[in-house]
């Protein structure tokens, strides 16, 4: 529950970000302004908490001796490149397309990571449900996005590269993530390793780009097109929390299905376009959830019937 509840909070802050950026004219400023003000939250935060500044001391010396390792800080890479590779082919290929992407390449990368042990928990086995729920995941999502998906220019399908890695990425920073939580004991601490590095990272990537587009006229008085960071703390740290009890595949999935219940609710509640909901948008989001529960079962019993075994 508490991951499909960060996939919702997900596409709460991209609607948040993608308006932001339409606003001000600059998608690396939005972006930067989304995580700069979660890191500046986190940074409040730090200076009042105990167990913030104790996790990051905790965090130095697992660098020290090894059980973290350097690479373990830089998730929020991810974070930052998955927005620039939104501002770079959403123009071109759509949301939908790029939500297919992001969601395939986090789906069966999770697959891998859980295989490979990259997570806090180790490895997990590859199970036929838990690769039958990926599967249903990836169907899920071209069923709910089947109209824009038929409809995208053949010429620009090779932006789909962007997104499929970005959303491989993302599994690979939940795993980092939670390495990080699980060595701090505190998910906060893991989100402000995370916003650090991404910030880092994206006010390099602002401050490049100026050269194009120039300094913003002004900024939108609406305050709830600052929620981005808040937001993004609010699923960061409740991946880091999560992955390891459930391991990244399944949080990979719940996310999934938040993503796809929280759109819906905004299409409904909130709509962007003129046009309703589609029946096939709801069928996607029902098998995304069904998706889930195999996806579930086969962690449960996952080590009783894992692939290779089976194959043996």
């Amino acid at each position: 529950m508490l991951a499909v509840l960060g996939g919702t909070a997900m596409a709460v802050q991209s609607r948040v970000n993608a308006q932001l950026g339409k606003e001000i004219h600059d998608s690396a400023l939005a972006a930067v302004v989304s995580f700069g003000g979660g890191l500046l939250i986190l940074l409040a935060a730090f200076a009042v908490s105990p167990r913030m500044r104790t996790g990051l001391g905790r965090v130095g010396s697992a660098l020290r001796e090894r059980r973290l390792r350097p690479w373990h800080l830089l998730g929020g890479l991810v974070g930052a490149l998955y927005v620039l590779g939104q501002s770079v082919s959403v123009m071109v290929l759509g949301v939908a397309m790029f939500t297919v992407g992001v969601v395939a390449g986090q789906t069966v990368s999770g697959l891998v990571v859980d295989k490979a042990g990259l997570g806090p928990a180790g490895r997990r086995p590859l199970t036929w449900p838990r690769v039958a729920g990926a599967l249903l995941t990836v169907l899920a999502v071209g069923v709910a996005l089947s109209a824009d998906v038929g409809g995208a220019d053949p010429t620009a399908i090779w932006l789909l590269v962007l997104p499929l890695v970005a959303g491989a990425g993302m599994s690979v920073q939940q795993a980092f993530n939670g390495h990080i939580g699980a060595v701090s004991g505190s998910p906060l601490t893991a989100a402000l390793v995370n916003f650090t590095a991404g910030t880092t990272a994206l006010v390099v990537a602002w401050l490049a780009s100026l050269g194009w587009h120039g300094l913003p006229t002004g900024f939108p008085d609406n305050p709830a097109l600052y929620l981005g960071g808040p937001i993004g703390i609010l699923f960061i740290a409740t991946a880091a929390f999560v992955v390891s009890w459930i391991g990244v595949l399944l949080l990979a999935l719940g996310s999934v299905a938040g993503q796809l219940v929280g759109s819906v609710l905004l299409d409904a509640l909130v709509p962007a376009a003129a046009a309703p909901l589609a029946t096939a948008t709801l069928a996607g989001c029902g098998l995304a959830l069904v998706a889930v529960v195999v996806a579930a079962a086969g962690g449960r019993r996952g080590e009783r019937r894992a692939l290779e075994q089976s194959a043996a």
